[in-house]
């Protein structure tokens, strides 16, 4: 089935568009000509977002919600298919962190994360999916990560959502190639965005990666532009499972071609937070 090539005026929906690899998207979208919907649960990033956006020329609405809260997801459907008609795009890519050890990490914490990362791609998807399927047309972009392919230490919780993410992607790929809707999933290694700062971090202070230097690190690493480029790519060749960075590429790779010797990487990072 082939992608979406030409995206001058079809609708794009954008969760988590407040911010790093979701405000990146929406500014790549929009240099395509894209009609663009941004959603995120900070109204004073949304908005700067907006304007940013409104100055490359394409339209562009926004609107406050909480991805983890379904009521809210199908408001947000039904008021976007009474404005716009249809979606042609759907990006799942608002997202939280939890670091720590499964040990460390309490219930309310892996609730959290759950809620937004997981519930909030689910709630997306079946919120918008029955008005792609009636048109037999779309694509849906999920954003995992490079812990949903391979799952590192002090990252268990957050690594659970994001292989969720990528199984669901994976089932509805195959589920929706007879309704001619394409499903990527997008595995970005390590990004220079908000989500540390934002993210709950249950490591030891005397560790190595405790939150300051992890926030200092990632703010070293790859642009979310890489991402957002990806996700364009992404929607226009149909791609499944779209690893971002090398580090995603070499890991994915590892772990595939030899367990053993991934696992063997895997456990020297276990040193890093005990």
């Amino acid at each position: 089935m082939a992608g979406i090539k030409n995206l001058k005026d079809k609708v794009v929906v954008i969760t988590g568009a407040g911010s790093g690899i979701g405000r990146a998207a929406a500014l790549a979208f929009a240099r395509k000509g894209a009609d663009l919907v941004i959603v995120d649960n900070r109204e004073d990033r949304l908005k700067s977002v907006e304007f940013e956006v409104m100055k490359t020329g394409s339209r562009v609405i926004s609107r406050k919600v909480d991805v983890s809260v379904r009521a809210q997801v199908e408001k947000l459907a039904k008021s976007v298919i009474k404005e716009k008609g249809h979606v042609d795009v759907l990006i799942n890519n608002a997202g939280v962190v939890v670091a720590g050890k499964v040990e460390d990490t309490d219930y309310k914490n892996w609730e959290w994360v759950f809620g937004i990362n997981f519930w909030g791609v689910l709630y997306g998807v079946k919120s918008f999916l029955p008005f792609m399927i009636e048109r037999k047309s779309g694509h849906i972009v999920n954003t995992s990560s490079l812990s949903g392919l391979c799952a590192n230490p002090a990252t268990g919780a957050y690594s659970c959502t994001k292989f969720a993410i990528a199984a669901l992607s994976e089932s509805l790929r195959a589920e929706l190639k007879m309704h001619h809707i394409g499903v990527s999933t997008i595995c970005p290694g390590f990004i220079n965005t908000n989500i540390m700062e934002d993210g709950k971090i249950g490591i030891k202070e005397s560790a190595i990666s405790n939150k300051t230097n992890v926030v200092n690190f990632y703010k070293k690493s790859w642009s979310p532009d890489r991402v957002a480029k990806a996700m364009v790519k992404a929607v226009r060749r149909n791609r499944s499972v779209v690893p971002v960075g090398p580090e995603s590429w070499i890991m994915w790779y590892t772990k595939r071609l030899s367990v053993p010797l991934y696992n063997y990487f895997n456990s020297l990072g276990t040193k890093l937070f005990t």
